[in-house]
């Protein structure tokens, strides 16, 4: 089992490189969290392929591709957008995240860094339909939305640098399908054997246990 140990943000080394993900919580009608956890990844990855040979992006992605979730209400969501025209921004069911590019992790600009990090919460909701491509979760770790929302990430990432560029592509042509799911301990340690690609470890600064599996990527045949 190949695993990868997540290093968070506000722990990085100050000239380290952070990746800013804003997860939209709409104060009186919040997505479901499925849907949350599968936009933040997919700002991640998708602000990555639209630019990949940029320097800043190589430099951050050949370290731990440190990530950074943060959540704006409506208003706030949209000044960072207009702030941030690089932005890449993902969609999925009533959920938008915006993924921005690499930027120094001890200077975030004001607009982002008084933007709250932990205690990020979306409602169950409804179910994300099955996907040939799926993010899975540690149910027994209880984290919160933007504590998975966050490994999810880094699990989609690590699968993007280290799966086949034809299997990528694929995916990205058939408009980025994915799935989402927890799994109790013993279920996720089982699927974790046959992942697709590498499986997570938290460094345990955050909500959890240093060393903790937190999440992977499992796909279909062929994916």
């Amino acid at each position: 089992m190949n695993e990868f140990t997540e290093t968070d943000a506000e722990e990085r080394a100050d000239q380290e490189l952070v990746q800013p993900i804003i997860l939209l919580v709409d104060r009186e009608d919040p997505a479901g969290e499925q849907h949350g956890i599968a936009a933040a990844a997919l700002a991640s990855v998708q602000a990555f392929m639209r630019d990949p040979e940029n320097a800043d992006w190589r430099q951050w992605a050949n370290g731990a591709f440190a990530k950074s979730v943060r959540r704006a209400d409506a208003k706030m969501f949209a000044k960072v957008l207009a702030a941030f025209p690089d932005h890449v921004l993902a969609t999925v069911g009533e959920a938008s995240a915006a993924g921005l590019p690499p930027m120094p992790a001890a200077a975030l600009p004001k607009l982002l860094a008084k933007l709250q990090v932990s205690g990020t919460q979306l409602p169950e909701g409804e179910p994300l339909p099955p996907a040939p491509l799926t993010i899975v979760l540690n149910a027994s770790l209880e984290m919160s939305t933007g504590k998975a929302a966050a490994q999810a990430a880094h699990a989609l990432f690590a699968w993007v640098l280290e799966s086949k560029p034809a299997a990528v592509e694929a995916w990205a042509a058939n408009d980025f399908p994915l799935g989402v799911t927890q799994l109790p301990a013993k279920e996720f340690r089982k699927g974790a054997r046959k992942s697709a690609g590498p499986v997570i470890q938290d460094a345990g600064r955050t909500e959890i246990e240093p060393g903790s599996t937190t999440a992977y990527v499992a796909a279909s045949k062929g994916k």
